[in-house]
């Protein structure tokens, strides 16, 4: 199967590439009207935006079903969704609470096919109703508040996939009650200075 090449050791098949080139167009044609993502990143979309989230799906290869807090453009859980079309099984639960967002999100599953499902609301009051394998969020909020949301989740058995910047070790201080998690640091493929937080029970 040929694949397309969104970053160094990020690789996708040819037909989740053109799938994503079908987002890239609707995310650039949206933009002129709704802030999906910083002007700044526009011309880099591949690898600061599909890239990086592309990077999660290895690390939890037999996950099926994925929650994505605070999806907003939808990275990292509308690219997991597209990677998944391939799967006989999966789905990417959206929490996004802006109506817009909303729109463009649903306006990529019915244009790509995409594994995934809008849910307009808050996150504390969405993901407690959801029975997930992962639960995963990107540039949302700290590590200690986005494990508020979390940790019952994580505690029930789904693996904690975060995207984070230059201050994850900070972040990794002064989690209270949530220390007692289980916590794995992967260097970022796209970012140097990024990585990847696995967050799982004590017991795993």
């Amino acid at each position: 199967m040929s694949t397309g090449q969104l970053a160094p050791d990020v690789n996708v098949s040819r037909e989740t590439w053109d799938r994503l080139c079908i987002y890239e167009n609707l995310l650039r044609r949206w933009q002129t009207r709704i802030n999906l993502v910083s002007n700044s990143t526009l011309d880099a979309l591949v690898h600061r935006h599909f890239a990086d989230s592309a990077q999660i799906l290895p690390y939890v290869p037999t996950a099926k079903i994925f929650a994505d807090m605070g999806s907003g453009a939808g990275f990292p859980g509308l690219v997991l969704g597209i990677q998944l079309v391939e799967r006989s099984d999966g789905q990417v639960h959206l929490i996004e609470s802006d109506a817009k967002k909303c729109a463009f999100l649903r306006e990529v599953i019915r244009e790509t096919s995409a594994r995934a499902e809008v849910h307009r609301g808050r996150v504390e009051d969405i993901l407690p109703t959801l029975r997930v394998d992962v639960v995963m969020a990107r540039a949302l909020a700290s590590l200690s508040k986005l494990l508020d949301y979390a940790a019952p989740s994580i505690r029930n058995g789904a693996t904690g996939a975060f995207l984070k910047g230059q201050d994850v070790h900070a972040e990794l201080t002064g989690l209270g009650p949530h220390s007692s998690l289980k916590f794995e640091i992967h260097p970022s493929k796209t970012d140097p200075k990024g990585a990847l937080v696995l967050v799982r029970r004590p017991d795993e």
